[in-house]
């Protein structure tokens, strides 16, 4: 089948879907100006200070900074937490709200990432399920108590030595907070609002289950397969179709589609394949 055949084809399953789940790994910042840290090279780009100290993104993502070196690990986090606010989520974004406003579709999010971009694109907070938590909301670094919090704290960062000037408090105990973010090799994380979010998307998937299903997976890779796994488990459920977007990894198994290319890039084909009857 054509390139255009495809697209074509996808769009039709997205016009005959009854709900929209879509699932997001980093790629989907991508085309906002995110860095993906695709192995330690990608992560070194994003970040040459961590090179010089000789860290990668596993050993920079790590708990034990909170409690070693606090203003260190904030250096990284805080960091991210300023990019965050600061980017504007692609157009890709506003396509796909608008998709599924415009066929009526029920939608859910489920998203490896923690940048909160799809709160900001317009998308409730109710539909969304955040797997690996939210930069966005903080926690005890001990954990003292099982209490999470909005992330409203301001960060000041030496970008020359990568720390923060200053570090958030648990107002409980005092101690150092971290976000509320599944870093590597932690045990400390508070899990129940992401549990939360895993539930409603349980029962919205209930709720779809002998009803047509389309999944859009964008920028999902294979180094932390957990969104790319979802995608496929769910693919296998009865009359659902998965889209997997990926410019590097796109291959799928199975009834789906594959497209080799960026989110806004393929989106925007998708739309107007939508746009053509």
């Amino acid at each position: 089948m054509s390139v255009a055949g495809r697209f074509s084809e996808a769009a039709q399953c997205i016009r005959n879907a009854a709900a929209l789940v879509i699932t997001t790994g980093a790629g989907m910042g991508v085309d906002s100006g995110l860095p993906d840290f695709r192995g330690n090279q990608g992560f070194w780009n994003a970040y040459p200070r961590y090179e010089r100290l000789g860290l990668s993104f596993v050993q920079a993502a790590n708990p034990e900074h909170f409690e070693q070196d606090p203003h260190f690990g904030w250096g990284f986090y805080g960091h991210r937490t300023n990019l965050y606010r600061n980017t504007v989520p692609h157009a890709g974004f506003h396509l796909l709200k608008t998709w599924g406003e415009q066929f009526n579709l029920l939608t859910f999010i489920a998203t490896s990432n923690v940048d909160g971009q799809f709160q900001k694109a317009g998308f409730a907070e109710d539909q969304i399920l955040e797997v690996h938590g939210s930069i966005h909301h903080l926690q005890c670094t001990t954990p003292c108590s099982r209490h999470i919090w909005l992330n409203q704290e301001a960060f000041d960062i030496d970008e020359t030595t990568m720390r923060s000037l200053t570090t958030p408090k648990c107002p409980e105990c005092g101690r150092v907070a971290r976000p509320n973010i599944l870093m590597f090799g932690d045990y400390a994380w508070l899990h129940q609002r992401s549990a939360s979010q895993e539930e409603r998307f349980d029962h919205f998937l209930q709720q779809h289950r002998d009803k047509p299903l389309v999944v859009i997976e964008i920028g999902a890779g294979t180094a932390i397969p957990t969104i790319r796994n979802l995608s496929e488990r769910l693919g296998r459920r009865p009359d659902t179709r998965v889209l997997r977007i990926n410019p590097r990894e796109p291959q799928i198994r199975g009834d789906h589609f594959s497209f080799a290319g960026g989110a806004v890039e393929t989106l925007s084909a998708l739309n107007q394949a939508l746009s053509q009857r």
